[in-house]
């Protein structure tokens, strides 16, 4: 039987979590990836590119799915990146990625972005962006009907707070704070906050836009549970060690898969004192753009506890400071790159951004998505 397929295009910066993000956008039977675009953040963008090139490799879909280059630093400001959370590679953890067997397209990411979107019927394609919003930013500047074009805009980006869900959102030097890689902001927003004012402030793509923030995806943690049926797979036998890199998978791909949840969760924890298990930020994003097809993983937007009954589908206003820069932020001077999420009348058309959703079946999708992987690999003789 022939599934519809979404179309979709994945913007990223790899990233740990930006693997799992890849590893869903390619597998999951009801997306069809058009492509993938690098972005500088969690590393500089030649690392970010090299380490994409190397997941669709150790995926098995390095042939299938194109590769191109997107912007090193930021529209307005000089490159930020995240070694102490993602290492110097932006994968560090594991010896087991690839090399990669694939070469990025020389095509820049911008125009192959907007060329296979455009290439869609109307209203079908999303563009997911799980990294700085520098090549979306680009991307709208240069073709602004695009906005009309599309589907939707699902992004992992910007944090609340102020009680908008139960998430623990961490604490830094003995200080609960907001954001991550400042008291107020979260790193992908704060890295090119002109690009992400910009969508949020186009009226046209507003309204298409789903924000995973962490206050979402701080409930979404790759446990030790999580990490046990990674390596083994459903019901699988064994048991995670406490050094969770020293056990291993069924196969190299789940070994890999783990020993980078090890080095991220060991980040999250020092850093951050989040010690339960690292949250899983970007394939959330991935996950959003499922809504509304039998496929879907519940996404919720109203809480119980929070939100005004009767029971409806809340919106938002969001708006960016970009004022300041980021050494004022980072020593709690400024509140550059902060989101600040305005709740509209009932009804009024605006950004989508869910205060829950279903965890247990998140997971399940990306174990499916894993088995898939584990399948393909074997037909073509890795283990």
């Amino acid at each position: 039987m022939t599934v519809a397929q979404i179309p979709l295009w994945l913007d990223c910066d790899p990233g740990h979590d930006d693997v799992f993000a890849i590893l869903l956008a390619a597998y999951h039977p009801r997306l069809k990836l058009l492509g993938i675009s690098s972005v500088f953040g969690n590393a500089p963008v030649e690392k970010t590119t090299q380490n994409a090139a190397s997941v669709l490799t150790a995926i098995g879909k390095q042939h299938e799915i194109p590769l191109h280059v997107g912007l090193a630093k930021a529209l307005e400001r000089p490159a930020i990146h995240a070694p102490d959370i993602h290492g110097e590679s932006g994968l560090d953890g594991t010896d087991l990625l690839p090399v990669p067997d694939v070469a990025p397209s020389a095509v820049p990411a911008v125009d192959a972005m907007a060329a296979a979107l455009r290439a869609q019927p109307p209203n079908t394609a999303w563009l997911v962006a799980t990294g700085s919003l520098t090549n979306v930013g680009a991307l709208f500047r240069a073709h602004p009907d695009l906005a009309a074009h599309i589907k939707g805009l699902s992004i992992m980006g910007g944090s609340f707070g102020d009680n908008f869900s139960d998430a623990p959102l961490g604490v830094v030097d003995g200080r609960a704070r907001i954001g991550n890689i400042t008291p107020y902001a979260e790193f992908n927003i704060i890295i090119d906050p002109e690009a992400a004012a910009e969508c949020f402030g186009n009226p046209v793509l507003a309204r298409k836009m789903t924000v995973v923030p962490l206050d979402l995806s701080h409930q979404v943690l790759a446990t030790s549970k999580v990490h046990q049926m990674l390596l083994h797979g459903r019901g699988g036998v064994g048991k995670v060690a406490p050094d969770a890199a020293a056990d291993t998978g069924k196969t190299t791909l789940r070994t890999m898969l783990v020993e980078l949840l090890y080095f991220f969760s060991k980040t999250y924890a020092d850093v951050f004192g989040i010690t339960e298990g690292p949250p899983l930020h970007d394939p959330l994003a991935v996950a959003a753009v499922l809504a509304g097809t039998p496929d879907e993983i519940a996404f919720h937007d109203w809480d119980a506890e929070r939100s005004e009954a009767p029971r409806y589908d809340e919106r938002f206003d969001v708006s960016v400071t970009t004022v300041g820069v980021f050494e004022d932020a980072q020593a709690g001077k400024a509140e550059t790159g902060r989101t600040i999420a305005t709740l509209l009348p009932r009804g009024q058309p605006g950004v989508r951004i869910p205060r829950s959703m279903d965890v247990a079946k998140f997971w399940d999708v990306i174990e499916d998505c894993t088995e898939r992987a584990d399948a393909v690999n074997a037909a073509n003789g890795r283990k």
